[in-house]
């Protein structure tokens, strides 16, 4: 009798614990590194806004919870996600193994390439070992660029690490960089598209090697909450097939 009450016991507790794992949430908080154009950032007057966040409370809105924004600086932002500082990370994180051994991906919401960013009198059409030599390259701290660089130039150029996009156009505008790499929409917004300097992107967009690039971007959730992360899908999936999502990404990428 002993054994068949402490069975039971224990299934109620699995039993509890499992459900607790996969409560139907109706408020949901999502993490976001701010600002970088045209992904997250704020208007002049302070609003939230750019594709991630369209599409993050289109999802919401579709799902049927509540969302909130968390801002945290990109290099906390997985251990936040941890520590359940919030319940979701949306904010151009590329899906990629390293990753995924420490959360759980939504399906990718869009495809995103990454390029080199210079001023237009940096002589050099591509970027390469040789091209690179001596120079020093910007990066945003914790990223894939940052991976990329480290890994196949860190032995013939100088790196700099920032913990923000506009850290590194700071400083290409003191000129104290002469070439960085980012994903490419931010550095044509920031860059290319900006009225306080002459860059370029140099060579062509790069979307490859796969351990380095990845699978595009992904919502990030906590490995458990795998009945949260399929709402989300589905809510994704229902917004693709009606416009929605279509709708949306014209907002910030000309249509294209």
């Amino acid at each position: 009798m002993k054994k068949v009450l402490t069975l039971s016991l224990m299934g109620l507790a699995v039993a509890a614990a499992t459900q607790a794992q996969a409560r139907d949430y109706d408020h949901v908080r999502i993490g976001v590194d701010v600002p970088y154009v045209p992904m997250e950032y704020r208007t002049p007057e302070g609003e939230l806004t750019g594709f991630d966040i369209d599409l993050g409370n289109a999802l919401c809105e579709e799902v049927g919870v509540t969302c909130e924004w968390i801002e945290q600086e990109w290099d906390g932002i997985i251990p936040g996600l941890l520590a359940r500082n919030y319940d979701a990370v949306m904010s151009s994180m590329t899906i990629n193994d390293e990753r995924r051994q420490q959360v759980l991906f939504s399906e990718p919401y869009i495809t995103m390439p990454s390029a080199w960013f210079a001023a237009s009198d940096l002589d050099i059409d591509e970027a390469t070992e040789e091209t690179l030599e001596g120079m020093t390259i910007g990066v945003q701290r914790g990223t894939l660029q940052d991976n990329y660089v480290t890994d196949n130039y860190g032995s013939v150029a100088d790196i700099s690490r920032y913990s923000t996009a506009d850290d590194m156009v700071l400083d290409m505008d003191a000129e104290r960089l002469d070439i960085v790499f980012l994903d490419f929409p931010i550095g044509q917004s920031t860059l290319v598209e900006s009225d306080d300097g002459d860059y370029v992107m140099v060579g062509e967009q790069i979307t490859e090697p796969r351990e380095y690039f990845g699978d595009g971007f992904g919502i990030a959730f906590r490995q458990r909450d795998e009945a949260l992360a399929e709402r989300f899908n589905e809510a994704l999936a229902t917004l693709q097939e009606d416009g929605t999502y279509d709708e949306i990404h014209a907002r910030y990428f000309n249509g294209e």
